[in-house]
């Protein structure tokens, strides 16, 4: 396994509590030779704690949502390389709220160094219990389905690895919490290559309180908007096969 080819890209919004944990385990994975943390406009010390965990910080002046961060990252990401030897890095997507549990996101990347997939998905082995009715799950996921004939299994899940080509061939993201949807569909439609990987990650619970559901209400709009913006089409992989799942990264 090459080293230093995994640049881990963290979007992060208001994390102080969970950050550092969460870069100290995603710097310890095998090739992660960057970390980089998209503070999006935290009211709290999320920048702060992020740095002095050892991540490079790149810092939202105001929140401009999960796609921007995104888009953010990748380009710091390319930036960072123009200045070093070396080539391209695969990009490990991760959320901020895992914690320690950032040390077994490893089996993303297996697939994607292997030249098998183009992007993975992470399936968690662990189930976490929400709050709400995964109705935004639910639109996501049928809506992938009308559009390219496959329905991953947790659709809006943040923890992916691309290659470069991937990420780009994908931009602009969809805007906002549509980001994963539209980033799936847009792939699987120039034919790249998608798995799921079963990986034993997980992060925060969402709550049902109001704060917790105009949240959901803000990812169920941005998640109809990426879905508006992309007309149904049969799926045009390649072989005109689906996308498949990998093996259990618990291990």
């Amino acid at each position: 396994m090459p080293p230093g080819d995994l640049a881990v890209v963290i979007p992060a919004r208001n994390e102080a509590d969970r950050i550092a944990a969460t870069v100290t385990a995603a710097a310890g994975l095998a090739g992660a030779d960057l970390v980089l943390v998209v503070d999006d406009g935290s009211a709290d010390e999320t920048a702060a704690a992020a740095a002095a965990a050892g991540a490079r910080v790149i810092r939202h002046s105001r929140s401009r949502g999960k796609a921007a961060a995104l888009e953010t990252g990748a380009e710091a990401v390319r930036l960072i390389e123009s200045a070093a030897p070396g080539g391209p890095h695969y990009l490990l997507f991760l959320d901020a709220d895992l914690g320690e549990s950032a040390a077994r996101a490893g089996p993303l990347a297996e697939p994607v160094r292997a030249g098998t997939a183009d992007m993975t998905i992470a399936v968690f082995s662990a189930r976490v219990r929400r709050g709400g009715l995964g109705i935004v799950t639910s639109v996501s996921g049928a809506g992938i389905a009308r559009a390219v004939g496959w329905r991953p299994a947790q659709p809006l899940n943040g923890q992916r690895c691309l290659t470069r080509a991937a990420f780009d061939a994908a931009l602009p993201l969809a805007a906002g919490w549509g980001a994963e949807t539209g980033l799936t569909i847009d792939l699987l439609r120039k034919g790249m290559r998608v798995t799921e990987v079963e990986v034993p990650l997980s992060h925060r619970a969402t709550g049902n309180d109001w704060r917790s559901q105009l949240h959901r209400a803000g990812q169920l709009a941005d998640v109809i908007r990426a879905l508006a913006a992309r007309e149904p089409a049969r799926w045009r992989g390649p072989r005109d096969q689906p996308p498949r799942r990998a093996g259990s990264g618990a291990g």
